[in-house]
């Protein structure tokens, strides 16, 4: 197993910006995949970016070109820095790991993007 322990969001206006960090109980690279989701209101939990084991980054259409995805293997953490937020990336946000027995996830933490 692997425990998720994030931290970061909050309240931001329409074009500024936020980073969250996701700590993992072990090495990150001990992980096929490790990486970001949200939910938003009333919506299906999809992602946000994620890197995998084959060194692989992806990011969602929506967040393509405004977020990016890091990560300090020395720390076992990855970063989400999320820049141009705007009022349609509020959400709660996940932090997500997966191994060969199950995917873990952090507790969420809301974002809220608003004037």
């Amino acid at each position: 197993q692997v425990q998720l322990v994030e931290s970061g969001g909050g309240l931001v206006q329409p074009g500024g910006s936020l980073r969250r960090s996701c700590a993992a109980s072990r090495s990150i690279f001990s992980l096929n995949a490790m990486g970001w989701y949200r939910q938003g209101p009333g919506k299906e939990r999809e992602l946000v970016a994620r890197f995998t084991r084959g060194g692989t980054t992806t990011y969602g259409d929506s967040v393509r070109g405004r977020f990016t995805i890091s990560r300090d293997s020395a720390k076992n953490t990855v970063y989400l820095q999320m820049n141009s937020l705007k009022s349609e990336d509020t959400a709660v946000y996940y932090c997500n790991a997966a191994d060969f027995l199950g995917n873990y996830w952090g507790q969420g933490t809301q974002v809220t993007v608003s004037s």
